[in-house]
């Protein structure tokens, strides 16, 4: 063979392993290759090995796995006229890789700026309490929301998760003064509730010992044996006229 036959031979071997290169490829579990032929949409493939007609078919490679996407804080005023910041995150998944590609440019920054005027929207149609105290119905309100404006998009919003609000100093020191009166209201109810069960137990204790003089004379011992196991020193204790009569009734009969 002649050198030109064999500089023809190493050519076509390298334009061949060329070819090939472009035309095979290998695509992980979680991804899936949206082929265009020509220009034109032909379908999905993958995962596995997969063949492209070289200079014929183009190949976008989608990955169908769960991104994790951090929505900035969005300056929001709530219904009742407080200026807040508010940051969120969002998951979501491709769930059909050729309306992806097809039906939005830039799937990612299209999710990312539709959760942002979502989360301002949203939030900016409830009052601050409410944003504080039901963040969960909030999540589930986004969610919702975001999973039907991204299904044309072949995407599913999977979850929404408010991260943080930021409040001004001002309204945070009138929160702290609002919760710290909440406190003492509570505990003056608590405090006016105890003195009015322990008076309503004086009272019944007086009715008892109206109708049972006895139960008094009873109480009277049971002091006198509290104050001899106390102190040691003697005590001088006054003794009811009535307390003697019990005895003097006794000593008669």
């Amino acid at each position: 063979m002649s050198e030109g036959g064999i500089l023809l031979v190493i050519f076509g071997g390298f334009f061949l392993l060329i070819i090939l290169m472009t035309s095979i490829k290998v695509l992980r579990e979680y991804e899936r290759a949206v082929i265009f032929r020509l220009g034109r949409l032909v379908g999905t493939k993958g995962p596995g090995l997969i063949f492209l007609i070289p200079i014929v078919d183009k190949m976008v490679r989608v990955s169908l796995r769960i991104f994790a996407m951090d929505v900035p804080p969005q300056d929001i005023i709530t219904r009742d006229n407080v200026s807040i910041k508010i940051s969120a995150v969002i998951y979501f998944r491709v769930m059909d890789a050729a309306k992806a590609i097809v039906e939005v440019e830039q799937y990612m920054y299209a999710t990312s700026q539709l959760s942002q005027t979502t989360l301002r929207s949203t939030c900016g149609q409830m009052e601050l309490d409410d944003l504080l105290a039901e963040r969960e119905k909030i999540n589930i309100s986004l969610q919702q929301h975001l999973d039907a404006m991204t299904e044309p998009w072949g995407i599913k919003i999977s979850k929404v998760e408010v991260k943080n609000i930021d409040l001004p100093q001002e309204m945070q020191r009138a929160m702290a003064k609002q919760a710290e009166a909440e406190r003492e209201r509570r505990a003056k109810v608590i405090n006016a509730e105890g003195e009015y069960q322990a008076a309503q137990r004086l009272t019944d204790a007086a009715k008892i010992i109206a109708t049972e003089p006895v139960s008094l004379q009873l109480r009277y011992l049971q002091t006198l044996r509290e104050i001899a196991s106390e102190n040691n020193s003697t005590t001088l204790f006054p003794i009811p006229i009535d307390f003697l009569n019990a005895f003097t009734k006794r000593v008669g009969s």
